[in-house]
């Protein structure tokens, strides 16, 4: 059983920065951050495979960035210039295959806790 650890959600004012990070114990394969609004449907937003292949929801592709330290298992989730549609809860998830791959997004097998961004105007 793998565990997600996730830290770094919190308040910000538009255009700001945020940084998440999530730890994982176990071996795994893929990482990624999805969200979910209030009455909205979980999205995929970043994927990052053991190999370094990453995946990007348009909606924040050039504004944020996975990377993962595969030493620690931590995979990062960088939030520039958000904007008030961010704010939602972000989840960490992980699995022993893709989770993202030629623009299809699969269901993880592991999910973190989630941890709340709000972005205010």
């Amino acid at each position: 059983q793998v565990q997600l650890v996730e830290s770094g959600g919190g308040s910000v004012q538009s255009s700001g920065s945020l940084r998440l990070s999530c730890a994982a114990s176990g071996y795994i394969y893929s990482m990624a951050w999805f969200r979910q609004a209030p009455g909205k449907e979980r999205e995929g937003l970043a994927a990052i495979d053991r190999d370094g292949r990453t995946t990007y929801a348009d909606s924040v592709k050039g504004r944020f960035t996975v990377s993962q330290d595969n030493a620690k298992n931590t995979l990062y989730l960088q939030m520039n210039n958000l904007k008030p549609e961010d704010t939602a809860m972000y989840y960490c998830a992980a699995a022993i295959h893709p989770i993202a791959s030629r623009g299809t997004w699969h269901q993880p097998l592991y999910w973190g806790q989630g941890t709340q961004v709000t972005v205010s105007s």
